[in-house]
């Protein structure tokens, strides 16, 4: 379980919204809670593997090796 305090702004528009759909404030905060945090996620699997590619931790591949073993060459 998770409470949290909002600002009172934002508690009046999960409140208007709630009462405009007939759904629950609940439903709409978790529904904000799952997408933001795919998204903060993704951000931190990009940085991670941006840190192991300047630390020479990530295997890369040429794009010409790429689209050589692709059949893509000009």
């Amino acid at each position: 379980m998770l409470a949290i305090r909002l600002p009172a702004d934002i508690e009046r528009r999960l409140e208007a919204l709630a009462a405009a759909t007939g759904r629950t404030k609940t439903y709409y905060a978790r529904e904000a809670i799952l997408e933001h945090l795919g998204r903060l996620e993704d951000i931190y699997l990009a940085e991670r593997a941006l840190e192991d590619y300047r630390a020479g931790r990530l295997k890369t591949v040429p794009l010409e090796e790429v689209m050589r073993e692709y059949g893509m060459e000009d």
